[in-house]
């Protein structure tokens, strides 16, 4: 388990959770789109830094992205009380919403939520489109 899934009680102290937020990075199953990838964009949006707190590539790595105790930039209205997991992928190869995570990021996406609902066990866990309905993403029933 890569050592971007460790959290640590402190960061309660910095900010209450109520929201674990599940979104994808709305990619084709065929690209290639790192966490690399993902921040050089948000930085181009004009955030500070990666929208999410982690981020899930297809081999099922989780990558650190905002530290905890920082408010993330990827659910408008409810950043403030809230992580965001981002996984790569979401479009099949016409570019449709789909689920199309790999069998390594849907174990590791069990074994994160399961580690954060240990330290915010009052945390819900939701899809980014169950707080906005115009959105397809994560493109699975969370």
């Amino acid at each position: 388990m890569s050592n971007a899934i460790l959290t640590s009680s402190q960061y309660q102290n910095y900010r209450c959770i109520d929201l674990i937020v599940i979104h994808c990075s709305a990619t084709r199953a065929t690209q290639c789109y790192t966490v690399d990838d993902c921040r050089r964009d948000h930085r181009a949006r004009g955030f500070a830094d990666i929208g999410y707190h982690y981020y899930i590539t297809r081999d099922g790595v989780v990558h650190a992205g905002r530290p905890l105790y920082q408010v993330g930039a990827h659910a408008t209205g409810y950043n403030r009380y809230s992580i965001g997991i981002c996984y790569e992928g979401g479009l099949n190869e016409q570019g449709l919403p789909a689920d199309t995570r790999t069998p390594e990021q849907k174990d590791i996406l069990q074994k994160l939520l399961k580690r954060l609902e240990e330290d915010y066990p009052d945390a819900l866990v939701v899809g980014h489109r169950e707080l906005n309905p115009n959105k397809a993403c994560p493109c699975f029933e969370v």
